[in-house]
């Protein structure tokens, strides 16, 4: 047989066969469009569950949202389209919306947490703090929750506002800032140490015509009101 024909003949296999398995596929895919299946009930499971399960039945699934609910669990499947028991072709979709929790939340228990604590409870229960407080008390450290509204365990709709009562700690003495000028150095640092009031620094300058030791300028000045907690600056001669 000439090299010719014997090309032809091999061409015409190679077409013959890419038509064929082409026509296979088509026919394969028309059959597979007309098979329908069972829709299998869904409602209690989880997303992941449901493309398992439809995964089987060559069914896939989209979720269309979340809504509230008391009956299941946030992120379980609430209802389907379509329904359970319902006859579909296969490759179809299945439509889910689940649920989003209960509408009703507990509140928790925020007394004696810091704030940054009490927001985080507060985020993990669905809720949002209102409006806070704040008052001097010693029976409470400063920063800490000493109540709340509503009161714990109360049930609230989600996404609600705790109103907070927040300590600022005991109210600290406030004291008068006497003249240290002209008086003796060491007797007044030792004085002010003794009482817990906090000498910062001690800046030592000649001036002329007085003996070294004393006291020559303060900060804060004399009459300024201070706490314990206030940084006293001092210069005093040389």
């Amino acid at each position: 047989m000439p090299k010719r024909a014997l090309y032809k003949l091999a061409l015409f296999s190679l077409l013959f066969l890419i038509v064929f398995f082409l026509a296979a596929i088509v026919f394969s895919q028309v059959i597979l469009k007309g098979e329908t299946v069972t829709v299998p009930d869904l409602t209690g499971k989880t997303v992941a569950q449901a493309r398992a399960e439809l995964g089987r039945k060559d069914l896939s699934v989209a979720q269309r949202g979340s809504e509230f609910d008391d009956r299941l669990e946030r992120g379980l499947i609430l209802r389907q389209d379509p329904a359970p028991d319902s006859r579909i072709r296969v490759t179809e979709v299945v439509q889910v919306v689940t649920s989003a929790g209960s509408l009703q939340v507990r509140v928790p228990n925020l007394e004696n947490k810091s704030l940054e604590s009490a927001l985080t409870l507060l985020q993990a229960s669905g809720l949002f703090k209102g409006k806070l407080t704040q008052i001097h008390t010693s029976r409470y450290p400063a920063g800490r929750v000493m109540a709340q509204k509503p009161a714990p365990d109360e049930a609230v709709e989600r996404n609600g506002q705790v109103g907070l009562l927040l300590s600022q700690g005991g109210r600290e003495d406030r004291y008068i800032m006497p003249d240290l000028i002209g008086r003796k150095a060491d007797r007044v640092t030792a004085r002010l140490k003794a009482l817990d009031f906090k000498v910062a620094d001690v800046h030592y300058r000649y001036y002329a015509g007085r003996s070294s030791g004393y006291i020559l300028d303060q900060f804060p000045p004399a009459g300024y009101r201070i706490q314990k907690r206030n940084l006293i600056t001092l210069e005093v001669s040389r």
